[in-house]
């Protein structure tokens, strides 16, 4: 989930994102893709699916929600984005929607909750390890 935790630490830091809503990875730009240090930031940024605005700090959280439920968040973002209207069929839409979602939670699977993320160029690494329970 978007989060202001860290925000400011690195000089290239930004926030527009909603604090606490769910976030995706966004599409990189081919400038910042190549990092020539000249890009628009989109390589470090996560895409907020309510918003749709960019932060680049994530906060690994336990959803309550129901996996169908993240589902459904993410391809209502991704509809209003334009993202889905490629011409596929209901299968390929739902499959490029649950790959979104796999794409974030493989890589929020790997912290404990509380930890904040970065990325950079769809490299992911941890900002702030999670409290000590």
């Amino acid at each position: 989930m978007a989060t202001e935790e860290t925000q400011g630490d690195r000089a290239d830091d930004y926030t527009w994102a909603t604090p606490g809503e769910l976030v995706m990875f966004g599409v990189i730009c081919a400038t910042d893709l190549r990092g020539t240090g000249r890009g628009c930031g989109c390589g470090r940024a996560f895409a907020g699916l309510h918003s749709e605005r960019a932060t680049t700090t994530a906060q690994v959280a336990e959803w309550p929600s129901s996996l169908d439920d993240v589902v459904l968040a993410f391809r209502d973002s991704l509809a209003r984005g334009g993202w889905l209207d490629f011409g596929g069929t209901e299968e390929e839409v739902h499959a490029v929607v649950v790959e979104a979602v796999m794409e974030v939670l493989l890589v929020a699977d790997r912290y404990p909750a509380g930890t904040v993320i970065g990325t950079d160029r769809g490299r992911q690494y941890v900002r702030q390890p999670a409290a000590a329970r």
